[in-house]
């Protein structure tokens, strides 16, 4: 029974070791790979075309079929890598426009 025991906390301590590590490993690797610049500028260009499409349209108020599909796919891709809030207002407003097609 005492063997079972020391099994388990062995095989705790493996799984505590293992998950300390998978959480190190990413910023760790973006840190080492500059990935985390790479991510900020990505994020600023998504910004900047949501933007760009919302001050185009926002007069009218009124949005292509298309271009609202890019919109929500670049707003998708830019709240995946954290990008803030201010879009989200946007984004709301967006959302409430008239849609040509």
């Amino acid at each position: 029974m005492t063997q079972l025991m020391n099994i388990a906390q062995i095989c705790t301590s493996i799984s505590t070791i293992a998950a300390l590590a998978l959480l190190l490993v990413r910023p760790l690797r973006k840190w080492a790979l500059g990935l985390r610049q790479m991510e900020d500028g990505q994020k600023c260009l998504l910004r900047a075309d949501m933007l760009r499409t919302y001050y185009r349209h926002r007069d009218e108020a009124t949005i292509r079929q298309y271009e609202l599909e890019n919109f929500l796919t670049t707003y998708r891709a830019y709240r995946a890598l954290g990008g803030n809030s201010f879009i989200e207002h946007i984004y709301t407003e967006v959302s409430r426009w008239d849609i040509i097609s």
